[in-house]
């Protein structure tokens, strides 16, 4: 066992970015992030402009990554209710609508 100290994450990383809608106008980002001392998990929506380039809204949650197994852990539970009550289907990879 090491006493190795996390990185400082200078910008945002990316782990997972996925489309919110069949429009594609806006994306949902799922990233690891630093600041003020802290590691954050941050999920977020972000709206393409006409220019291509992805912008954060103010929509989204940001929690310390201590928080992330429970996070995980009621995402996986949101899915196998979701699932017991026919809202998606089986085989659905989350693929939006």
């Amino acid at each position: 066992m090491t006493d190795a100290k996390p990185p400082t994450l200078n910008a945002p990383l990316v782990i997972e970015k996925f489309w919110r809608t069949r429009w594609r106008q806006e994306s949902v980002h799922v990233e690891l992030s630093f600041f003020e001392e802290r590691y954050l998990i941050n999920v977020r929506i972000y709206r393409t402009g006409i220019d291509g380039v992805d912008r954060a809204t103010t929509k989204g949650i940001t929690l310390s990554v201590a928080k992330l197994g429970e996070l995980a852990r009621a995402l996986v539970k949101a899915e196998a209710t979701a699932r017991s009550l026919n809202l998606i289907p089986p085989t659905n990879d989350g693929g939006g609508e």
